[in-house]
């Protein structure tokens, strides 16, 4: 009897792990472009384009439209009464938090130098998810942590042209982003499991509207600019604030978050190699060289085993490795 033989990427394919990992990394790829073209939008100090504010609550009601027009599409139920916190401290995260201070930062920072700060996300990411789901790191998980956290505030105040100890402005805006990014994960995740991954942000963008569109039309544009500052604002609000979600939290949600939000390894390298030549930034050995090390302390963390407290929890992992 002759039977057709399952190639072997096909069999790897039928792992739900496999397929969140792979779903994670085209999320991941999408949101690097997400700090160059948010520069673009902002523009510098010397030309100044969008502000800060109309970049991170207009992108949220361009995509709060195209999640209006989806939901009705694909006929998606309400949230459920005790959806709606858990949505809530999403798009607190995900839709005000992440976007707010990145776009106000971006116009003082180059997004080579922020996306060295992008580098703490993957920890930050697994220690709020394992939290979240009630696990328990280990203390070489922590240490990792601490380490690539340490490293990350030492290249930001290095690069302050602070003549004492002290974070820039923008850089501690950056940090705050990425504790809500974290955290934004995290729920929107969790939430993946009980609805679907696509119809997460979108109702995380729909419940934010009564917010963002009042502020969006008070801090619109009132000149001309730029054809880039909207090209770069367009893809913030497609890719970076809807499409890149679709895959990310369908991933995380196929594969733990833990395991999958790292990933997020890669996101500090593309965004500077994305970086150059969109902005002309040059990407210098020191810059390279904190990028290299962060990412080494979270890939080491990630080895680090993190065991569940609770069998109750849906997607449990008893380790990260």
């Amino acid at each position: 009897m002759n039977t057709v033989p399952v190639l072997a990427p096909q069999r790897w394919l039928e792992r739900p792990a496999n397929k969140g990992l792979l779903l994670g990394l085209l999320g991941v790829a999408l949101f690097a472009l997400t700090l160059p073209m948010t520069r673009l939008a902002v523009g510098t100090v010397d030309a100044p384009q969008m502000s800060g504010v109309f970049v991170a609550v207009g992108r949220a009601v361009v995509a709060a439209g195209l999640s209006i027009v989806f939901l009705l599409a694909t006929h998606a139920p309400l949230p459920r009464r005790e959806d709606l916190l858990p949505l809530a401290i999403t798009s607190a995260g995900v839709v005000f938090g992440f976007p707010l201070f990145t776009s106000v930062a971006m116009r003082y920072v180059e997004a080579v130098h922020a996306s060295v700060i992008v580098g703490v996300l993957p920890l930050a990411t697994a220690a709020v998810a394992a939290l979240l789901h009630r696990q328990r790191p280990s203390g070489g998980f922590w240490l990792c942590a601490a380490l690539g956290s340490a490293m990350v505030v030492g290249f930001a105040v290095l690069r302050s042209g602070s003549a004492g100890l002290a974070l820039h402005p923008a850089d501690a805006l950056l940090l705050a982003a990425m504790l809500c990014a974290a955290v934004g994960y995290a729920y929107g995740a969790r939430m993946s499991q009980r609805m679907r991954a696509e119809h997460v942000i979108c109702w995380a963008l729909v419940i934010a509207l009564p917010i963002t569109l009042p502020l969006a039309f008070a801090t619109r544009p009132q000149a001309a600019l730029q054809a880039s500052a909207w090209w770069g604002f367009a893809y913030t609000a497609v890719f970076s604030m809807w499409i890149g979600f679709f895959a990310w939290y369908r991933g995380l949600a196929l594969g733990g978050t833990v395991r999958v939000s790292q990933v997020q390894l890669v996101q500090p390298f593309l965004g500077m190699l994305f970086a150059v030549p969109l902005l002309g930034e040059r990407l210098d050995a020191v810059t390279l060289g904190f990028a290299v090390a962060v990412i080494a302390t979270v890939f080491i963390g990630k080895k680090m085993p993190v065991h569940a407290t609770s069998p109750r929890i849906e997607d449990v992992e008893t380790e990260t490795s």
